[in-house]
């Protein structure tokens, strides 16, 4: 379509990748199933040891995933997703929301039932992270180790389901999962009045993350006023006050301030604005304010072409064997419909990466591409790498502006749990 985006084109989308995932199901591969491997993760820690000769070892991973996608078959094996659960949950519970039909809120219980299965074992609460074997710079996470990067999203799928059934469980899940992010992750001072918070549980893991602070700040901040914890609070403020002192002049974050990944990239990049943007509509904080008027600056300026659509990098660590990404589009989409109608410029961009999405990235059994290569296209459809990302982006939008046409302004759960809870 060459034509403004409207509600109904986003409508229409929805519905017929609704269709396809009825078809399609709720296991797939993944962007990491070349690694998950034994072969795959010993490959990748040698890349990390020796890079010449790792570079070797993974090199027909790198060769498969940049032109025969599809042979990451070979790899690895279909799975399910505690993110892309959550995502889903939170994409149907939207649906319901805005559409007012049974089914999605039905489809959005269902999905928080698989979450209830997938939780970490040998944890006091709930808690989630990969389903498997993670090889990183510091060694293998090993399958079910939870991730600050993951919880936040099913805490946020439990509170939305929590919000249209009232259901008691679900909030005693949240309860749970708010006392395993206070208690389970290590803080490291970085300022007087700041401290970074490390990845995963476990007093030698890796800390100066950007995007994990961010999340957990969050995350906290919202618990905290769900249960009245002011304990809560003040984690959450120290891990804010991290992301905000860690933003670089030019109002861009790297990766980490590990003084080793210092890239810049577009989807990490929106986690940290849209937990800033978050954390704003819950306490008004003009540090937020503040940081995300300088973030959205580069943001806008660095991670777009002359077309006004993503780029994955702007200052890359590598080589990378893509042109572009569906949780770029995922997550700029999501970013743009939380600041919606405060920056032009955003709101200018939201509409040209509607238009290329639905122009060239939905196939027409009703998926997404996952990427765009050098030379053609990465078309297997993977549930955390962006498909679901990807559906609930969407149906925010659809929850915003549909209830902004139809019952007047959509009031975002974020905002109207508390009085629930404590009432």
């Amino acid at each position: 379509m060459t034509e403004k985006v409207t509600v109904e084109n986003v409508q229409a989308a929805v519905l017929r990748f609704v269709r396809w995932l009825d078809r399609f199901g709720e296991t797939s591969y993944d962007h990491q199933s070349y690694f998950a491997s034994d072969l795959g993760r010993t490959a990748k820690a040698l890349y990390y040891c020796k890079p010449l000769l790792g570079t070797l070892a993974v090199a027909p991973m790198i060769f498969s995933e940049a032109f025969v996608p599809s042979a990451r078959c070979l790899f690895w094996k279909p799975q399910r997703f505690p993110i892309a659960d959550a995502h889903y949950a939170m994409g149907f519970a939207f649906l319901s929301h805005v559409l007012g039909e049974e089914p999605y809120q039905k489809r959005a219980v269902h999905f928080l039932e698989e979450l209830k299965k997938s939780r970490c074992p040998g944890f006091a609460h709930y808690a989630w992270g990969y389903p498997f074997n993670w090889e990183t710079r510091r060694g293998t996470l090993k399958e079910g180790t939870p991730m600050i990067t993951s919880v936040p999203y099913v805490y946020e799928a439990f509170r939305q389901v929590y919000q249209l059934d009232g259901n008691p469980e679900w909030l005693e899940i949240m309860r749970s999962i708010a006392q395993h992010a206070f208690e389970d992750y290590q803080d490291f001072e970085f300022s007087p009045s700041a401290s970074t918070c490390c990845y995963t549980p476990g007093p030698d893991n890796s800390s100066g993350v950007i995007n994990a602070s961010a999340y957990r700040a969050f995350l906290l901040t919202s618990a905290a006023l769900d249960f009245s914890e002011e304990k809560y609070q003040k984690v959450a403020e120290r891990n804010l006050n991290f992301v905000i002192e860690s933003q670089n002049p030019n109002g861009s974050w790297y990766y980490s301030m590990d003084n080793v990944r210092d890239f810049v990239d577009h989807f990490h990049t929106c986690f940290v604005l849209k937990a800033l943007a978050k954390i704003e509509l819950l306490t008004g904080s003009p540090l937020c304010r503040s940081a995300i008027e300088r973030g959205v600056g580069y943001y806008v300026k660095n991670l777009f072409d002359a077309k006004g659509l993503p780029m994955p990098f702007s200052k890359p660590p590598r080589l990378t064997v893509y042109r572009r990404e569906l949780y770029d589009y995922a997550e700029c989409i999501n970013l743009a419909v939380l600041l919606q109608s405060r920056f032009p410029e955003l709101d200018r961009i939201l509409s040209l990466v509607l238009t290329d999405l639905f122009e060239r990235w939905q196939k027409s059994d009703g998926s997404f591409r996952a990427r765009e290569l050098l030379v053609g296209w990465d078309n297997v459809p993977m549930h955390r790498w962006a498909e679901s990302q990807l559906f609930r982006s969407l149906s925010f939008f659809l929850s915003k502006n549909l209830a902004k046409s139809k019952e007047g302004p959509y009031k975002d759960s974020l905002l109207s749990l508390h009085s629930r809870v404590t009432n």
